[in-house]
């Protein structure tokens, strides 16, 4: 069977039981074969040595926080499942390895390749969405070695970006505040149309509202949210452009008359024009134009570009006309774009008019319309304009901007390309394995694991643990010794209040374990998550470590198998 069409068919049982169809990949090209040579490789050599049937256990996880911060929201599993739902090499496969491996290859060794499948696998995850600190496992993965081995190029492949972004998502939604509204506007730059839909889905997840990517809408039910581009308002040049002149009064239940809206339009503008301090007929009558064509096209959506000639001479009072006349039929303008200049200072003289409107034509509502900003925003830009003072004499904020429109920094992480995770054997046969490194940083805690976060009466999280998962859970209200791994002076005492066990098993042998969560439920468990971690560790500059600890007994057993494996020196 081809792998193309082992995604659109076939069953796998849940919890031994009930049935469902087998679910794809988000990116069709995720399968067996996306995966690196050696991996392919290094299974012959296990199958050649006879070493199929050993079982071996796999940590994946990471070793630094990116964006020189202190936590990472954890994303990718519905991924990683859906993966080890379909993964098999079909026979195009086997025969593409037939001629790239090197050497004289056994044509057993192809036969045992084209049997293999996921059903010998375990996995058992933190939940998708969670905030993850460096050492704890995000997912421990256990099975034949060759096979679970054959899945470690794309299992970090799935989980890397998609955790990068998410952390990326979240560190721009915690500078903006809870109040604005973030979207995500990276299609067109990001890395290719998978790196764009996968940003779309897991900045959603990290806090953003809404996206302009429409296959992520469809795909995954986020918010779609547009406007319209300068060429928009370049392809005008006047209102004699306009084919349908009139709008119909807004009403639900019955038909309306037709109004000329131009003509209201042309009145409006002409009359706000000593209100907002411009000549009427300095104003730029192909945005104009442009600004009466997208009315009469979207009577209920409009929201204008406004830069496309001059914000204040033109731009503003031409968008105030058509919202004004647009008003007079029964529509409420929703707002405006700004994409270049002084962003705070164009968005408060916008806020200004908007004010002067409302208090002259008695539209409570039009003083509050929508600014949004967009123009290469970044982090360090959010948090300039949340710094910006009010202007002289302005009873306004430093900026009036309550919507932004993020791209670039966001869906390539220009702060930081990669999040780093790794995948390391930890267990062969119930036995340890153990990496040593003259970097401490890279000595992986061998062992088949669990992870538990202990938490203060105050509901905030005080310290990850790791133990060996045949020691004792550690109990709410139970005094308990934890240690760092590495430094024999760093180690506390802690009572927890609460205790939450982190790894949940979602793959094994009856097929899925648990169902997926919808996005909307990952993105209410990862604001959730971020809310239980301190304030000073989640702040940008000079973040406070956040504390993960092993067991006593998991750290006795560290050291002595380190001190096993651990050459001695001679001096002469």
């Amino acid at each position: 069977m081809d792998a193309v069409e082992l995604h659109s068919q076939g069953d796998i049982h849940q919890n031994g039981s009930s049935s469902t169809r087998f679910d794809k990949p988000n990116n069709g090209v995720v399968q067996a074969l996306l995966t690196d040579l050696y991996q392919i490789t290094m299974a012959y050599a296990y199958w050649k040595n006879g070493k199929m049937d050993d079982h071996a256990v796999f940590d994946l996880f990471f070793r630094r926080n990116p964006f020189k911060g202190e936590y990472t929201i954890f994303a990718g599993l519905e991924e990683c499942i859906k993966f080890l739902m379909n993964f098999q090499f079909s026979k195009s496969d086997i025969d593409y390895l037939r001629d790239v491996l090197p050497g004289p290859i056994e044509e057993e060794f192809f036969e045992y390749l084209a049997s293999l499948d996921a059903s010998e696998v375990s996995l058992w995850a933190i939940p998708e969405g969670c905030v993850v600190f460096p050492k704890v496992p995000l997912i421990r993965i256990e099975g034949p070695l060759p096979v679970v081995q054959l899945m470690e190029t794309t299992l970090l492949n799935l989980v890397n970006y998609a955790s990068l972004v998410a952390t990326n998502a979240s560190r721009f939604r915690m500078v903006a505040g809870d109040n604005i509204q973030l979207l995500e506007f990276g299609l067109r730059r990001a890395q290719g149309p998978d790196g764009g839909l996968s940003a779309s889905k897991y900045c959603f997840m990290g806090g953003f509202d809404g996206t302009s990517n429409v296959l992520a809408g469809k795909s995954f039910g986020i918010p779609v949210k547009g406007t319209h581009a300068h060429a928009f308002v370049n392809s005008f040049t006047g209102l004699s452009e306009i084919p349908i002149k009139t709008l119909r009064r807004n009403c639900e239940t019955q038909e309306t008359e037709k109004v000329n809206f131009v003509d209201l339009c042309i009145r409006y503008r002409d009359e706000i024009s000593a209100d907002l301090g411009i000549i009427a007929n300095e104003t730029n009558e192909g945005e104009l134009a442009a600004f009466v064509a997208y009315a009469i096209a979207f009577p209920k959506l409009f929201l204008c570009l406004l830069d496309t000639y001059n914000v204040l001479r033109s731009g503003l009072p031409n968008f105030v006309a058509v919202s004004l006349a647009l008003n007079d039929l029964g529509y409420k303008a929703v707002g405006v774009r700004l994409d270049s200049g002084d962003l705070a200072y164009l968005s408060v003289k916008c806020r200004e008019a908007f004010v002067v409107i409302a208090r002259k034509y008695k539209l409570p509502w039009f003083k509050n319309i929508t600014i949004v900003a967009s123009n290469d925003i970044n982090e360090e830009t959010l948090r300039s304009l949340n710094e910006q003072r009010p202007l002289q004499n302005s009873t306004f904020k430093g900026h009036e901007i309550n919507s932004y429109g993020i791209g670039t920094h966001l869906v390539t992480c220009q702060k930081q390309p990669a999040l780093g995770c790794v995948f390391k054997l930890v267990e062969v046969n119930g036995e340890p394995r153990l990496k040593l490194s003259e970097d401490v940083q890279k000595i992986n805690i061998p062992g088949r694991k669990e992870v538990f976060r202990l938490y203060g009466d105050d509901g905030m999280a005080i310290v990850d643990l790791l133990q060996h998962s045949n020691e004792k859970h550690p109990q709410a209200g139970v005094r308990l010794l934890v240690r760092h791994p590495f430094i024999e002076s760093k180690r506390a005492y802690v009572s927890a209040h609460r205790v939450e066990k982190l790894l949940c098993q979602y793959w094994g042998k009856n097929g899925l374990m648990k169902p997926f969560d919808d996005l909307k439920a990952l993105r209410k468990r990862a604001m959730q998550s971020l809310a239980t971690i301190r304030q000073d560790i989640k702040r940008e500059l000079n973040p406070t470590p956040y504390k993960v600890s092993v067991s006593d007994e998991m750290y006795m057993y560290l050291h002595s198998l380190w001190l096993k494996n651990a050459p001695i020196g001679e001096l002469s």
